[in-house]
């Protein structure tokens, strides 16, 4: 298989944050890779992953960091593909990562998720390739079916709840 989607992390400290964006990506279908790269830290490696991404087959980039949060940023600068920006909560409960990713200058955007939502990084990367790929977008149209179900049970199971002043 050929990785479609890359996840990249600013350190392992991020997996369990990220995981649910592979998480998504893995239930749909859809191969990926995951790698830690720092801007900071390995600015060659990540210059050199950001000029070869496209040519690896990679569609669309999910890119996560706390604090400072520039890898994102940095890889959206040396690529046409998409990127898709996790802040991190690593410090100031990740606001500095939000705004470190969400702030790009022009020209260079990254597409930005909640923080620490990565599994809506992974649903954003699947609903990009789904434009393309039908049997994705075929998959993606059952997950949020799946979503609109769970949400029908839980108004079944809450009308079961009794309190002596609840209406319904």
């Amino acid at each position: 298989m050929t990785p479609q989607v890359s996840i990249i992390m600013g350190s392992a400290s991020d997996l369990p944050v990220m995981e649910k964006a592979a998480e998504i990506l893995n239930n749909l279908k859809i191969p990926f890779e995951m790698n830690a790269l720092s801007a900071h830290r390995t600015p060659a490696e990540v210059e050199n992953f950001a000029k070869n991404a496209d040519s690896r087959g990679i569609k669309v980039i999910i890119a996560a960091a706390g604090m400072a949060a520039h890898l994102p940023g940095v890889i959206a600068a040396m690529t046409k593909i998409p990127v898709v920006g996790v802040p991190i909560d690593a410090t100031l409960k990740g606001l500095d990562a939000l705004l470190s990713i969400v702030q790009m200058p022009p020209g260079i955007p990254v597409a930005t998720v909640g923080i620490n939502a990565a599994q809506n990084a992974g649903i954003l990367a699947a609903q990009i390739l789904g434009l393309s790929d039908e049997k994705i977008a075929e998959r993606l149209i059952d997950f949020k079916k799946g979503l609109k179900d769970k949400i029908t049970k839980a108004n079944k199971d809450l009308s079961k709840v009794k309190y002596d002043y609840k209406v319904g």
